[in-house]
């Protein structure tokens, strides 16, 4: 398959999808693969806005997700191969082709008022980043946000967006209840790599800020160094747990380099063309930590591989956060389930006033 660079975007293909029926209606015609792709929004009404996983190692079982597709372009980003289900590309598409959920919030109240629901933390941003370029014009991740305010639901956010400074007025006072904790991804310093590996994230440093700022806000805040890449940014782990620990955080965890799905060939041809020299050294690491394979999909190895080279990575992220007396584990702060008021009670005591 023909690849080619552009600024601003990961991918460097618009590989078909798994389970793709038909030519993608955004394949390049007429020359038009020499200009750089332009993002496209469109409306994605949800039926269900609730996701639930039965994961043993992922620390939380439900989440939300404002939007399927991220113009962050992380070119490593999992959630790529969710585009296959829409019949485009889980490359260049899955940053350029936007849906968004503009029906989020009244999902959201219609599955609370559901007879037995039971409240537990909900994550925004487990497969694509609730505050990418998008929210800044739609806000529905801050929409979201007051929701759970308003009827004191447990929240977590997963996030490489600055544009959360935003929202402190409304993760403040989530905190001040027990009711919020962030995490925020930052996978390297390294503002070359950065600019070809996660092109339209802010850079690390507008990352360290926005630790900084939620910390003096009193919001919990943890690391997510995500994810370590063999032979590119596994050098880092130290300088980035180090730097995060002086911004504030309480907790650190890690993630190895995932490649599910059309997710592997993307990978790899971004590898051959930002990076050849060090292509067969990444792809023969992180096979050597997932057992010959280019991708170990088991429940207690995908997240951090196995062998001699997986356990290296651990014990060196593990070591620094004991110097630093943070909590390695993949736990997260247990927040308050017992102030949450269901729609449906609020609208009776109103009734009452």
């Amino acid at each position: 398959m023909a690849t080619k660079m552009h600024k601003g975007r990961g991918a460097v293909s618009r590989l078909p999808g798994r389970f793709e029926t038909r030519q993608i209606d955004s394949l390049p015609v007429d020359g038009a693969e020499d200009k750089a792709p332009e993002t496209v929004l469109r409306a994605m009404l949800a039926r269900k806005i609730i996701s639930h996983n039965n994961s043993p190692d992922v620390p939380f079982d439900r989440s939300i997700n404002p939007y399927q597709g991220c113009e962050h372009g992380c070119v490593y980003c999992y959630a790529r191969p969710s585009h296959s289900y829409l019949d485009l590309s889980p490359g260049l598409d899955f940053e350029t082709q936007i849906f968004y959920k503009p029906n989020a919030v009244q999902s959201l109240i219609a599955e609370w008022e559901k007879p037995g629901y039971s409240c537990q933390p909900i994550t925004i941003g487990a497969n694509t980043d609730p505050y990418q370029p998008a929210e800044k014009k739609l806000k529905i991740t801050r929409g979201l946000l007051e929701t759970f305010l308003q009827f004191r639901h447990p929240v977590s956010l997963i996030s490489k967006g600055a544009l959360m400074t935003r929202d402190l007025d409304l993760l403040a006072e989530l905190a001040s209840k027990n009711l919020v904790s962030v995490a925020i991804s930052i996978p390297t310093m390294n503002a070359d790599l950065k600019r070809i590996l996660e092109p339209r994230v802010p850079a690390a440093e507008a990352r360290y800020r926005l630790m900084q700022d939620l910390s003096a806000a009193g919001i919990p805040v943890s690391l997510l160094l995500a994810p370590v890449i063999p032979a590119l940014n596994d050098s880092e782990i130290e300088a980035i747990v180090r730097r995060s620990a002086d911004c504030g955080i309480g907790h650190a965890s890690w993630i190895l380099l995932r490649l599910p799905h059309e997710l592997k060939q993307i990978f790899t041809e971004w590898l051959e063309t930002h990076v050849p020299e060090r292509a067969a050294h990444v792809m023969s690491l992180l096979r050597e930590a997932s057992g010959g394979r280019d991708y170990d999909n088991r429940f207690g190895i995908r997240q951090r591989g196995r062998g001699a080279y997986a356990a290296m990575l651990d014990s060196r992220f593990n070591a620094i956060c004991r110097k630093l007396n943070l909590n390695p584990s993949p736990s997260r702060q247990k927040l308050d389930t017992s102030l949450f008021i269901s729609p449906g009670q609020r609208q009776m005591a109103l009734g009452f006033d």
